[in-house]
Protein backbone atom coordinates (compact mmCIF):
# COMPACT_ATOMS: atom_id res chain seq x y z
CA UNK A 1 0.00 0.00 0.00
CA UNK A 2 2.97 2.33 0.57
CA UNK A 3 4.27 1.91 -2.77
CA UNK A 4 0.98 2.52 -4.34
CA UNK A 5 0.66 5.74 -2.14
CA UNK A 6 4.31 6.66 -3.30
CA UNK A 7 3.91 5.90 -6.86
CA UNK A 8 0.79 7.69 -7.33
CA UNK A 9 1.98 11.11 -5.21
CA UNK A 10 4.97 11.09 -7.84
CA UNK A 11 2.34 11.16 -10.83
CA UNK A 12 1.02 14.92 -10.22
CA UNK A 13 4.75 16.01 -10.00
CA UNK A 14 5.83 14.70 -13.25
CA UNK A 15 3.28 15.93 -14.79
CA UNK A 16 3.54 19.46 -13.76
CA UNK A 17 7.28 18.76 -14.47
CA UNK A 18 6.73 17.50 -18.06
CA UNK A 19 4.54 20.54 -18.66
CA UNK A 20 6.98 22.98 -17.57
CA UNK A 21 9.47 21.53 -19.83
CA UNK A 22 7.17 22.19 -23.01
CA UNK A 23 6.18 25.30 -21.80
CA UNK A 24 10.18 26.14 -21.28
CA UNK A 25 10.32 24.62 -25.07
CA UNK A 26 7.79 26.61 -26.40
CA UNK A 27 8.94 29.88 -24.10
CA UNK A 28 12.70 29.18 -25.68
CA UNK A 29 11.77 28.09 -29.20
CA UNK A 30 9.64 31.68 -29.27
CA UNK A 31 12.34 33.59 -28.01
CA UNK A 32 15.03 31.86 -30.55
CA UNK A 33 12.48 32.61 -33.33
CA UNK A 34 12.07 36.43 -32.24
CA UNK A 35 15.78 36.63 -32.18
CA UNK A 36 16.00 35.53 -35.70
CA UNK A 37 13.63 37.39 -37.19
CA UNK A 38 14.26 40.54 -36.01
CA UNK A 39 18.14 40.20 -35.39
CA UNK A 40 19.20 38.18 -38.71
CA UNK A 41 22.34 36.24 -38.68
CA UNK A 42 24.47 34.25 -40.69
CA UNK A 43 27.49 32.27 -40.91
CA UNK A 44 27.66 32.92 -45.11
CA UNK A 45 30.23 35.47 -44.72
CA UNK A 46 33.56 36.49 -45.58
CA UNK A 47 35.67 39.92 -45.02
CA UNK A 48 36.37 42.19 -47.93
CA UNK A 49 38.65 44.89 -48.53
CA UNK A 50 39.29 47.05 -51.61
CA UNK A 51 42.89 46.29 -53.52
CA UNK A 52 44.84 47.31 -56.55
CA UNK A 53 47.36 45.93 -58.76
CA UNK A 54 50.59 47.84 -58.63
CA UNK A 55 51.93 48.00 -62.35
CA UNK A 56 54.55 50.27 -63.60
CA UNK A 57 53.32 52.67 -66.39
CA UNK A 58 57.14 53.06 -67.77
CA UNK A 59 59.80 50.42 -68.12
CA UNK A 60 62.97 49.46 -67.57
CA UNK A 61 65.33 47.72 -65.06
CA UNK A 62 64.17 47.25 -61.33
CA UNK A 63 66.80 48.91 -59.64
CA UNK A 64 65.23 49.24 -55.98
CA UNK A 65 62.57 47.01 -54.76
CA UNK A 66 61.80 49.15 -51.29
CA UNK A 67 59.00 46.04 -50.18
CA UNK A 68 58.18 42.36 -49.20
CA UNK A 69 55.46 40.06 -49.58
CA UNK A 70 52.73 40.98 -46.96
CA UNK A 71 54.33 43.44 -45.81
CA UNK A 72 52.41 46.50 -44.08
CA UNK A 73 53.66 50.07 -45.90
CA UNK A 74 52.34 53.31 -44.76
CA UNK A 75 51.16 55.91 -47.14
CA UNK A 76 53.94 57.64 -49.06
CA UNK A 77 56.29 54.82 -48.49
CA UNK A 78 58.85 54.60 -51.73
CA UNK A 79 57.63 50.59 -53.23
CA UNK A 80 59.98 50.49 -55.85
CA UNK A 81 62.12 52.39 -58.39
CA UNK A 82 63.37 51.99 -62.05
CA UNK A 83 65.84 53.43 -64.04
CA UNK A 84 65.41 56.30 -64.74
CA UNK A 85 68.25 57.45 -66.85
CA UNK A 86 67.05 57.01 -70.02
CA UNK A 87 63.50 59.25 -69.35
CA UNK A 88 65.73 61.76 -67.24
CA UNK A 89 67.95 62.31 -71.09
CA UNK A 90 64.63 62.33 -72.18
CA UNK A 91 63.53 65.37 -70.46
CA UNK A 92 66.42 67.09 -70.65
CA UNK A 93 65.92 66.86 -75.02
CA UNK A 94 62.87 68.01 -74.58
CA UNK A 95 64.05 71.21 -72.63
CA UNK A 96 66.33 71.81 -74.79
CA UNK A 97 64.29 71.93 -77.55
CA UNK A 98 61.79 74.02 -75.81
CA UNK A 99 64.74 76.49 -75.43
CA UNK A 100 65.56 75.98 -78.67
CA UNK A 101 62.03 77.44 -79.87
CA UNK A 102 61.92 80.05 -77.68
CA UNK A 103 65.65 81.05 -78.76
CA UNK A 104 64.19 80.97 -82.51
CA UNK A 105 61.10 82.71 -81.81
CA UNK A 106 63.58 85.60 -79.98
CA UNK A 107 65.10 85.99 -82.87
CA UNK A 108 62.42 86.01 -84.78
CA UNK A 109 61.19 88.96 -82.50
CA UNK A 110 64.36 91.01 -83.00
CA UNK A 111 64.15 90.60 -87.39
CA UNK A 112 60.66 91.74 -87.15
CA UNK A 113 61.42 94.78 -84.70
CA UNK A 114 63.89 95.61 -87.61
CA UNK A 115 62.11 95.03 -90.35
CA UNK A 116 59.03 96.95 -88.35
CA UNK A 117 61.27 99.93 -88.27
CA UNK A 118 62.62 99.52 -91.90
CA UNK A 119 58.95 100.36 -92.83
CA UNK A 120 58.85 103.03 -91.04
CA UNK A 121 61.62 104.29 -92.12
CA UNK A 122 60.14 103.68 -95.32
CA UNK A 123 57.33 105.60 -94.58
CA UNK A 124 58.71 108.45 -93.26
CA UNK A 125 60.85 108.66 -97.07
CA UNK A 126 57.60 108.77 -98.21
CA UNK A 127 56.79 111.64 -96.69
CA UNK A 128 59.49 113.26 -97.41
CA UNK A 129 59.81 112.68 -101.11
CA UNK A 130 55.96 113.04 -101.81
CA UNK A 131 57.16 116.65 -99.81
CA UNK A 132 59.74 117.04 -102.69
CA UNK A 133 57.63 116.42 -105.41
CA UNK A 134 55.01 119.14 -104.09
CA UNK A 135 57.87 121.57 -104.32
CA UNK A 136 58.97 120.40 -107.53
CA UNK A 137 55.80 120.56 -108.84
CA UNK A 138 54.89 124.55 -107.46
CA UNK A 139 58.53 125.06 -108.75
CA UNK A 140 57.74 123.96 -111.94
CA UNK A 141 54.80 126.12 -112.15
CA UNK A 142 56.86 128.74 -111.32
CA UNK A 143 58.97 128.27 -113.69
CA UNK A 144 56.63 127.82 -116.97
CA UNK A 145 55.07 131.02 -115.78
CA UNK A 146 58.05 133.19 -116.08
CA UNK A 147 59.04 131.10 -118.93
CA UNK A 148 56.03 132.53 -120.54
CA UNK A 149 56.16 136.22 -119.43
CA UNK A 150 59.66 136.17 -121.38
CA UNK A 151 58.26 134.63 -124.37
CA UNK A 152 55.32 136.69 -124.44
CA UNK A 153 57.45 139.55 -123.75
CA UNK A 154 60.12 138.30 -126.62
CA UNK A 155 56.75 138.19 -128.96
CA UNK A 156 55.45 141.17 -128.18
CA UNK A 157 59.16 143.39 -128.36
CA UNK A 158 60.17 141.73 -131.71
CA UNK A 159 57.68 142.94 -133.96
CA UNK A 160 58.07 146.71 -132.48
CA UNK A 161 62.08 146.43 -133.47
CA UNK A 162 60.70 146.70 -137.81
CA UNK A 163 58.82 149.83 -136.26
CA UNK A 164 61.82 151.17 -134.77
CA UNK A 165 59.66 151.70 -131.47
CA UNK A 166 61.95 149.46 -129.15
CA UNK A 167 66.02 149.44 -129.57
CA UNK A 168 68.00 146.12 -130.37
CA UNK A 169 69.09 146.19 -127.05
CA UNK A 170 66.13 145.58 -125.60
CA UNK A 171 65.14 142.47 -127.80
CA UNK A 172 68.14 141.16 -127.10
CA UNK A 173 67.37 141.41 -123.30
CA UNK A 174 64.07 139.67 -124.08
CA UNK A 175 65.33 136.91 -125.90
CA UNK A 176 67.97 136.32 -123.68
CA UNK A 177 65.42 136.38 -120.80
CA UNK A 178 63.02 134.08 -122.55
CA UNK A 179 66.29 131.64 -123.73
CA UNK A 180 66.91 131.81 -119.28
CA UNK A 181 63.28 131.01 -118.30
CA UNK A 182 63.43 128.03 -120.69
CA UNK A 183 66.41 126.85 -119.48
CA UNK A 184 64.79 127.25 -115.70
CA UNK A 185 61.68 125.64 -117.06
CA UNK A 186 63.95 122.26 -118.13
CA UNK A 187 65.65 122.37 -114.66
CA UNK A 188 62.44 122.46 -112.52
CA UNK A 189 60.99 119.97 -114.89
CA UNK A 190 63.94 117.73 -114.80
CA UNK A 191 64.22 118.26 -110.50
CA UNK A 192 60.26 117.25 -110.69
CA UNK A 193 60.96 113.85 -113.09
CA UNK A 194 63.77 113.01 -110.04
CA UNK A 195 61.21 113.56 -107.07
CA UNK A 196 59.17 112.16 -108.65
CA UNK A 197 61.67 109.15 -109.70
CA UNK A 198 62.55 108.91 -105.86
CA UNK A 199 59.22 109.09 -104.58
CA UNK A 200 58.23 105.55 -106.82
CA UNK A 201 61.70 104.26 -105.57
CA UNK A 202 60.26 105.12 -101.75
CA UNK A 203 57.08 103.39 -102.29
CA UNK A 204 58.71 99.89 -103.86
CA UNK A 205 61.22 100.36 -100.49
CA UNK A 206 58.27 100.40 -98.37
CA UNK A 207 56.08 97.95 -99.84
CA UNK A 208 58.87 95.41 -99.96
CA UNK A 209 60.01 95.86 -96.05
CA UNK A 210 56.13 95.83 -95.18
CA UNK A 211 55.77 92.05 -97.41
CA UNK A 212 59.50 91.15 -95.41
CA UNK A 213 57.54 91.56 -91.99
CA UNK A 214 56.79 87.60 -90.82
CA UNK A 215 54.65 86.64 -88.25
CA UNK A 216 55.51 84.48 -85.31
CA UNK A 217 52.32 81.86 -85.59
CA UNK A 218 53.82 79.44 -86.91
CA UNK A 219 56.60 79.40 -84.10
CA UNK A 220 53.94 80.40 -81.61
CA UNK A 221 51.80 77.70 -82.24
CA UNK A 222 54.63 75.00 -81.80
CA UNK A 223 54.75 76.01 -78.09
CA UNK A 224 52.23 74.05 -77.10
CA UNK A 225 53.50 71.01 -78.32
CA UNK A 226 57.14 71.56 -76.88
CA UNK A 227 55.64 71.93 -73.65
CA UNK A 228 53.36 69.04 -73.77
CA UNK A 229 56.70 67.11 -74.70
CA UNK A 230 58.12 68.63 -71.63
CA UNK A 231 55.28 67.17 -69.28
CA UNK A 232 54.98 63.97 -70.71
CA UNK A 233 58.77 63.65 -70.03
CA UNK A 234 58.62 64.74 -66.32
CA UNK A 235 55.82 62.90 -66.17
CA UNK A 236 57.38 59.19 -67.02
CA UNK A 237 60.68 60.27 -64.88
CA UNK A 238 58.38 60.89 -62.13
CA UNK A 239 56.54 57.21 -62.59
CA UNK A 240 60.40 55.75 -62.11
CA UNK A 241 59.46 55.83 -58.61
CA UNK A 242 56.46 54.43 -57.38
CA UNK A 243 55.30 55.39 -53.75
CA UNK A 244 51.71 54.00 -51.37
CA UNK A 245 48.87 55.69 -52.35
CA UNK A 246 47.49 54.46 -48.83
CA UNK A 247 48.12 52.79 -46.16
CA UNK A 248 48.27 49.12 -47.41
CA UNK A 249 49.17 45.37 -47.12
CA UNK A 250 51.43 44.16 -50.04
CA UNK A 251 50.41 40.58 -51.28
CA UNK A 252 51.44 38.63 -54.47
CA UNK A 253 54.57 39.80 -55.02
CA UNK A 254 55.83 38.27 -58.32
CA UNK A 255 59.03 40.01 -59.22
CA UNK A 256 62.69 40.59 -57.72
CA UNK A 257 65.21 43.70 -58.31
CA UNK A 258 67.22 43.26 -61.10
CA UNK A 259 64.08 42.11 -63.50
CA UNK A 260 62.98 44.27 -66.36
CA UNK A 261 59.36 45.97 -65.54
CA UNK A 262 57.10 46.35 -68.51
CA UNK A 263 54.64 48.78 -68.53
CA UNK A 264 50.78 47.36 -67.56
CA UNK A 265 52.45 44.37 -65.89
CA UNK A 266 51.22 43.77 -62.73
CA UNK A 267 54.51 43.35 -60.05
CA UNK A 268 52.21 42.80 -56.83
CA UNK A 269 49.04 43.91 -55.13
CA UNK A 270 48.23 46.65 -52.59
CA UNK A 271 44.88 45.70 -50.14
CA UNK A 272 43.51 48.91 -48.69
CA UNK A 273 44.10 48.15 -44.96
CA UNK A 274 41.69 51.57 -43.92
CA UNK A 275 38.84 50.11 -44.29
CA UNK A 276 37.92 46.65 -44.04
CA UNK A 277 34.14 44.88 -44.51
CA UNK A 278 32.08 42.23 -43.57
CA UNK A 279 30.20 40.66 -46.73
CA UNK A 280 26.95 38.06 -45.77
CA UNK A 281 24.80 36.25 -47.69
CA UNK A 282 21.44 37.33 -45.71
CA UNK A 283 18.00 35.04 -46.85
CA UNK A 284 15.72 37.10 -48.71
CA UNK A 285 13.07 36.83 -46.25
CA UNK A 286 15.65 38.45 -44.08
CA UNK A 287 15.95 41.76 -45.37
CA UNK A 288 13.46 43.45 -44.52
CA UNK A 289 15.12 43.18 -41.19
CA UNK A 290 18.35 45.02 -42.44
CA UNK A 291 18.86 48.93 -43.23
CA UNK A 292 21.80 50.83 -44.12
CA UNK A 293 23.07 52.29 -41.24
CA UNK A 294 21.94 49.21 -38.71
CA UNK A 295 24.53 48.27 -35.97
CA UNK A 296 26.18 44.79 -36.61
CA UNK A 297 28.71 42.73 -34.81
CA UNK A 298 31.30 40.79 -36.79
CA UNK A 299 33.04 37.86 -35.57
CA UNK A 300 36.10 36.58 -37.65
CA UNK A 301 37.09 32.88 -37.40
CA UNK A 302 40.99 33.41 -36.49
CA UNK A 303 39.78 34.50 -33.55
CA UNK A 304 35.83 33.53 -32.68
CA UNK A 305 35.79 35.43 -29.04
CA UNK A 306 36.71 39.18 -30.41
CA UNK A 307 33.63 41.26 -31.46
CA UNK A 308 34.22 43.75 -33.86
CA UNK A 309 31.19 46.33 -34.25
CA UNK A 310 30.13 47.62 -37.97
CA UNK A 311 27.33 49.78 -39.74
CA UNK A 312 25.66 48.18 -42.21
CA UNK A 313 26.87 49.95 -45.56
CA UNK A 314 24.53 48.72 -48.10
CA UNK A 315 22.42 46.21 -49.63
CA UNK A 316 22.85 44.17 -52.98
CA UNK A 317 19.83 44.04 -55.74
CA UNK A 318 21.31 41.57 -58.28
CA UNK A 319 22.46 38.04 -58.32
CA UNK A 320 22.72 35.55 -60.75
CA UNK A 321 19.45 34.54 -61.57
CA UNK A 322 18.89 30.84 -61.13
CA UNK A 323 19.00 28.89 -64.37
CA UNK A 324 16.51 25.98 -63.21
CA UNK A 325 13.74 28.86 -62.00
CA UNK A 326 13.91 31.85 -64.71
CA UNK A 327 16.11 29.94 -67.45
CA UNK A 328 19.34 30.93 -69.50
CA UNK A 329 19.03 34.55 -70.47
CA UNK A 330 19.57 35.34 -73.96
CA UNK A 331 19.15 37.84 -76.96
CA UNK A 332 15.34 36.20 -78.24
CA UNK A 333 13.28 34.65 -75.26
CA UNK A 334 14.00 33.34 -71.55
CA UNK A 335 14.77 29.35 -72.13
CA UNK A 336 12.74 27.97 -69.30
CA UNK A 337 13.36 24.30 -67.81
CA UNK A 338 10.58 22.43 -67.67
CA UNK A 339 11.24 21.49 -64.16
CA UNK A 340 9.54 20.91 -60.93
CA UNK A 341 11.25 21.51 -57.84
CA UNK A 342 9.26 20.82 -54.59
CA UNK A 343 11.89 22.46 -52.40
CA UNK A 344 12.57 25.94 -53.24
CA UNK A 345 15.48 27.45 -52.02
CA UNK A 346 15.43 31.67 -50.96
CA UNK A 347 18.03 33.58 -52.40
CA UNK A 348 20.76 34.49 -50.78
CA UNK A 349 21.93 38.80 -50.99
CA UNK A 350 25.38 40.22 -50.07
CA UNK A 351 25.20 42.30 -47.35
CA UNK A 352 28.13 44.86 -46.85
CA UNK A 353 29.07 45.51 -43.16
CA UNK A 354 31.70 47.93 -42.58
CA UNK A 355 33.56 47.08 -39.61
CA UNK A 356 34.73 50.25 -37.44
CA UNK A 357 37.60 48.83 -35.42
CA UNK A 358 39.63 45.77 -37.59
CA UNK A 359 42.49 44.42 -36.08
CA UNK A 360 45.06 44.86 -39.13
CA UNK A 361 46.56 41.18 -38.26
CA UNK A 362 43.19 39.29 -38.02
CA UNK A 363 41.62 40.57 -41.53
CA UNK A 364 42.42 39.15 -44.33
CA UNK A 365 40.48 39.15 -47.64
CA UNK A 366 38.37 36.11 -47.85
CA UNK A 367 38.63 35.57 -44.41
CA UNK A 368 35.37 33.42 -43.09
CA UNK A 369 32.63 35.60 -40.64
CA UNK A 370 29.88 35.72 -38.76
CA UNK A 371 27.58 38.39 -39.10
CA UNK A 372 24.64 39.87 -36.66
CA UNK A 373 22.23 42.51 -37.04
CA UNK A 374 21.53 44.50 -34.33
CA UNK A 375 19.44 47.24 -35.85
CA UNK A 376 19.11 50.94 -35.41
Amino acid sequence: MDADSNTSSYKPLGRWISIAILVATLVLGMAVLYHANHYPRTEDAEVFANFIGIAPQVEGPLVRLNVKDNQFVEKGKLLYEIDDRPYQYALENALSEQAALEGRIADEQRKIEALVSAVSVAQANIHSMEAEVANAEQGVARARAEWNYANNNLHRLEPLLAKQFVTVDQVDKARSSDTAQAEALRQAESQLQLAKAELSSALAQHEQARHAVTTLEPLINQRGAKAAAVKNARYNLDNCRVYAPFDARVTNLTISEGAYAHVGQQMFTLIDARTWWAIGNFREGQLGRIAPGMRADVYVLSKPTVRFSGVVDSIGFGVTPDPDVLGHLESALPDVQRTLNWVHLASRYPVRVRVENPTPDLFRIGESAVITIRGK
